[in-house]
């Protein structure tokens, strides 16, 4: 929510950004913001410049957009009321091609009248797709009276795998991910239980078909539920892809290409996004994604996952974790947009637990080599020819299975967006929304992973929806807040983060107004099994100024994702490193660590524990 107005300021600032396509808050002097104007010129787009070194009240201002933002510095740039960033972010907007859309996207809602909205419709609402955020939507828009109807159809993936209702989260991704996940940490502690005195057997197999079998099983019954919900709300769920006609008028065809139209007041486009595939012979004939890998009717075999994403390391952790011979094949970085000191820890115990990476290497064919039988649980044999971006080095590997998590597109290709006049970021094909969620026309509305330029994360795509209706028909007022959104990743070992990377904060704050402490640590459940020290690392990034207030905290360790859940409350309420030092924690447990945080990275001195 926007900070309390007591100054004015606060009011001051909102009438620029409303009466204003382009603002930039910027300092006469400053060579970032004469960049920025500069690249404004270049595009004959007119802005209006407030340079706070002029105006009496220059502090204050800076004060309120720093609260807002997050940015302590200039040029801070806003295109029609959406925080684009400071220089680099405004230039990457550029290049990416998010600042012309934003820019269109304005000129386009300044267009539209509002007289429109006064006509009948057969629904208050239609949602296309019914994914995690859209199925919150539609039923908090129910239950506040509104007829609603949820368009969802799932295209099958080029193996031919399909789902039910209930969108990525349910049946692809998070839940099916977790389970998978947890059963590979079962085969961990089975190996752990000699240890702690258990007789079990030296040798533990794994079943790949009965596991797969009871996820299924589970995912059925959550794609009933949500069935049997929409029926008890009284919401129409229309088993059909929906594409616009016009702002207000959707045609839908269903499996059997029966077509049928259907008007709504509003519309919320809630799509997702799929995973990508690369154009190179053979990846869609002969690989697999993530959309396939949690239903696959045999056992992967050895398998190589392509990408740096959470997707490719999570799936290639828990592979490797059911037993199975696992490669990872980087482009480049590791966990592109995480905290990168968090994310060479993860790659680095994902080694030391056997998962083999393959670093500067990217596919250029693959072919099968052998078909196999996977009816009776033997996996195709596949060859990969790859080759080495900087040496040009050519290899050629067999593998059993391939598996691309190289990033998503946006599920807005075929759902006619030219025609309802709605502005897509034409780099990614994501829709451009402003802070209420609502995109250039202004009927429509879009939450969740098909948002450009917000966290594709379930948790805030319900949120977001449940705040869409409620703002809509329930008469509040209140706005999804992106910042401070806690995440894990289920990698061997897990890592829970809330807030900004090291890399972010330096360049949102600076490196000098930071404070940064970390510690590694020990859990005690791995002391018996002798399974390493120090394996486990947390760290709080603070911010000096505004009194060591704690805007990033990342875990690296057992169940990441429960610890990082509690302390990302304390983000939320702007929590100090002091509120931390005051909060006692339980002991023995590894979330302790975060409230006896003491060596600051600045000392250099070292963080190896050895006690307790």
């Amino acid at each position: 929510m926007p900070p309390v107005k007591e100054n004015g300021i606060a009011d001051l600032i909102d009438k620029y950004l409303q009466e204003n396509k382009v603002v930039i808050f910027s300092k006469s002097f400053c060579p970032f913001c004469i960049r920025v104007k500069d690249l404004f010129k270049s595009i004959n787009q007119e802005f209006t410049a407030v340079e706070l070194d002029k105006r009496a009240d220059g502090d204050n201002i800076q004060k309120e957009l720093r609260s807002r933002t997050g940015l302590a510095t200039v040029p801070s740039v806003f295109v029609a009321g959406n925080h684009v960033g400071g220089c680099d972010a405004t230039h990457s907007a550029q290049r990416s091609g998010r600042l012309e859309a934003l820019l269109n996207f304005r000129a386009s809602q300044d267009q539209q009248e509002d007289g429109e909205l006064d006509a009948n419709y057969d629904y208050d609402l239609v949602v296309i797709g019914g994914g995690s955020g859209g199925l919150a939507a539609s039923k908090e828009a129910a239950l506040l009276g509104k007829k609603v109807a949820v368009c969802d159809y799932v295209k099958p993936t080029p193996i031919g795998t399909t789902w039910g209702l209930g969108g990525t989260c349910v049946n692809v991704g998070c839940i099916p991910k977790k389970l998978m996940h947890q059963s590979a940490l079962i085969g961990k502690y089975l190996d752990d239980s000699h240890a702690f005195g258990w007789n079990t057997p030296d040798k533990v197999t794994h079943d790949w078909n009965k596991m797969v079998e009871k996820i299924q099983e589970h995912i059925k019954s959550l794609n009933w539920g949500y069935r049997v919900q929409l029926r008890d709300k009284k919401v129409d769920y229309i088993n059909a892809y929906a594409s616009f006609l016009d702002p207000h008028t959707l045609k839908t065809v269903d499996k059997r290409n029966k077509e049928r139209i259907i008007t709504a007041r509003h519309v919320v486009i809630a799509t997702g996004g799929r995973p990508r595939y690369p154009s190179i012979p053979g990846a869609k004939e002969y690989c697999i994604t993530s959309d396939d890998i949690f239903s696959l009717p045999h056992s992967p075999g050895k398998t190589l996952c392509v990408g740096a994403s959470y997707i490719a390391l999570e799936c290639a952790g828990f592979l490797k974790g059911l037993g199975l011979e696992v490669e990872v094949m980087v482009r480049s970085i590791l966990l592109r947009g995480f905290d990168q000191q968090m994310a060479e820890l993860i790659g680095k115990n994902m080694e030391e637990e056997g998962v083999k990476f393959s670093r500067g290497f990217v596919p250029i064919k693959v072919e099968k080599i052998e078909d196999g039988n996977p009816s009776e649980g033997k996996p195709p044999t596949l060859k990969v020819t790859s080759k080495h971006q900087e040496s040009g080095e050519i290899r050629e590997d067999m593998y059993n299975t391939v598996l691309f998590a190289i990033g998503r597109n946006a599920c807005t290709d075929e759902i006619a967006a030219d025609k309802a006049g709605i502005v897509l970021n034409p780099l990614n094909g994501k829709v451009i929304a402003d802070e209420a969620e609502r995109t250039n026309v202004k009927n429509i509305f879009a939450i969740g992973d098909v948002l450009d330029g917000k966290l594709e994360l379930t948790p805030v795509a319900i949120q977001a929806g449940i705040q869409l209706s409620r703002r809509l028909y329930g008469g509040q007022v209140g706005l999804m807040d992106y910042i401070n959104v806690p995440t894990t990743v289920f990698t061997p070992i897990e890592y829970g983060s809330v807030g900004f990377s090291e890399e972010a904060a330096i360049e949102r704050f600076g490196a000098d107004d930071i404070e940064i402490y970390h510690t590694s640590f020990t859990p005690l459940e791995y002391k018996l099994p002798k399974k390493g020290e120090n394996v486990g690392y947390a760290k709080v990034i603070c911010i000096k100024s505004l009194n060591e207030r704690v805007v990033g905290l990342h875990y690296f360790g057992p169940n990441a994702g429960e610890v990082t859940q509690g302390f990302a409350l304390g983000l939320k309420l702007n929590a100090s490193k002091a509120d931390l030092d005051n909060l006692v924690g339980i002991h023995p447990t590894t979330a302790e660590v975060l409230t006896t945080l003491r060596i600051t990275k600045a000392s250099g001195q070292d963080v190896l524990q050895k006690g307790c």
